[in-house]
């Protein structure tokens, strides 16, 4: 019995032992080889016992915090110009040492499928693996993980370094954009791929998003009644399951902007998608405190989806429309499409037109083309239409030589006929024998329309209509 008692009072000291012992405990998304923002005061944060002091080590600079009643602490560490390596040290309950850190420019990656397809399964992997020498490009993975409530951190398998044997699993549009963006900047790049293959875009949403939106308000009060859980698992589809789980965790961290490829599982919902991007920008924007966050995004490529072929272009003006909205920017992608393949395999393309969006609209480069011709106002003129556009570039152009594609005219009685189109100077002129009196022309407006209007600076002409019908 005695033995027992003493045996009993070790384990039970043992335990006290243990839990009065504390780390400090850092969120995954702070780590090794991470990019930080430069240019601006970045947060340290993590958690440690109640109470205990936490100080932040770079270089000759240190930043302290005294953990809150819940163990919360964050520092702020100041400004910092692009460059490193750099050790950061965290002090706290016990010490933790962060290497390889670089400040450069940071970026979120999100959507579904098309932003999470991997170099690996893109266009010429083979040769774009064994050319990714860019230890200076940084990405980290968020695994998929839903959540009933907001967490505050994330488990991943931390930054990994740019190079053959890692960039396979990078996502390929954000690795193409963020290899563009270094080789015109000249600075580290990071990526926080935080997304999921088929999922909508209302889960991304917070509550402020929806709340900042009127248009959607009945739409968030009924999205808001069904359950998260089903059974013992959260329901990944669910309103605000992904924001909580994959996109709250990363929350305060610092960073440029975002870039976005999603809407195939939207497919159908018209304007009604543009209201739901101004609510995903404006609810981002809010959490990151960054009423200005560039936010970038992917127009969808053709494909022979199911049901009526004019459901995509709804999308397309959903999108299009969504350039309204300050400091956002739209990679158009009707010509590097695959109609029996819902991911198309020319992500370099992609990465590489939304790059040239923020090198212009972040980043202030000059004397840049960014975008391809973008509707402006029409003008009827006897039985034609003259189309004006926006970003025309050096000039239009068919892409192919051939006679320009995918035009349709109507008149008052709005049946739609295949046009003629030609290009006059900076615009287009559109006419068809059938059709005395127009009043409005379509261009692209069928999901399988690959049409050859472009600007001489190789960037395609986005679909649109000219009526509202």
């Amino acid at each position: 019995m005695r033995q027992w008692c003493r045996s009993f009072c070790v384990v039970v000291l043992l335990s006290v032992a243990f839990q009065a012992r504390s780390d400090v405990k850092l969120p995954s998304i702070i780590g090794n080889n991470m990019v930080l923002q430069r240019d601006e005061a970045v947060p340290i944060w993590g958690w440690d016992k109640p109470g205990q002091t936490v100080t932040v080590s770079l270089g000759n600079i240190e930043q302290s915090a005294k953990a809150d009643a819940k163990g919360n602490w964050r520092v702020m560490l100041p400004a910092q110009k692009a460059g490193g390596p750099h050790k950061i040290v965290v002090k706290g309950s016990s010490s933790v040492t962060l290497d390889n850190v670089l400040f450069g420019e940071v970026w979120v990656c999100s959507g579904q499928s098309n932003m999470e397809w991997s170099v690996s399964r893109s266009l010429n992997a083979k040769e774009e693996i064994a050319a990714a020498n860019y230890p200076q490009i940084r990405h980290i993975k968020i695994p998929h993980r839903p959540a009933e409530k907001p967490e505050t951190d994330v488990p991943s398998d931390g930054w990994k370094v740019c190079s053959p044997e890692t960039v396979g699993n990078f996502t390929a549009v954000g690795y193409f954009f963020a290899r563009h963006l270094h080789k015109e900047l000249g600075v580290p790049i990071g990526l926080i791929g935080s997304n999921w293959g088929g999922t909508r875009i209302e889960p991304w949403i917070p509550p402020v998003g929806f709340k900042k939106v009127p248009a959607l308000k009945d739409l968030a009060d009924k999205l808001y009644q069904f359950p998260l859980k089903k059974g013992k698992a959260v329901v990944h589809q669910s309103p605000l399951a992904l924001y909580n789980g994959m996109i709250h965790p990363l929350l305060p961290y610092a960073v440029r902007g975002v870039i976005w490829y999603q809407g195939e599982s939207n497919n159908g919902e018209g304007m009604l998608y543009h209201e739901k991007m101004k609510a995903l920008i404006a609810g981002w924007r809010s959490v990151w405190n960054k009423p200005d966050m560039p936010f970038y995004y992917v127009q969808l490529a053709p494909f022979r989806y199911r049901g009526s072929p004019e459901r995509l272009p709804g999308i397309w003006e959903a999108q299009l429309k969504t350039l309204s909205v300050p400091n956002t920017g739209m990679a158009v992608t009707t010509d590097i499409s695959n109609l029996t393949d819902i991911h198309p395999k020319n992500k370099q393309d992609v990465g590489k037109r939304l790059a040239l969006w923020a090198l212009a609209k972040t980043y202030g480069k000059k004397d840049l083309v960014y975008s391809g011709p973008l509707y402006k106002r029409m003008k009827i003129e006897g039985n034609k239409i003259r189309i004006f556009f926006d970003h025309v570039g050096d000039g239009l152009v068919s892409r192919d030589g051939k006679p320009l594609n995918w035009f349709t005219i109507a008149g008052a009685d709005k049946k739609f006929v295949k046009a003629n189109a030609e290009i006059d100077g900076n615009e287009v002129v559109v006419w068809s024998d059938e059709v005395a009196k127009p009043v409005a022309v379509r261009f692209g407006w069928h999901q399988e329309a690959e049409p050859n209007l472009a600007n001489k600076n190789g960037l395609p002409a986005s679909p649109f209509r000219t009526d509202d019908w």
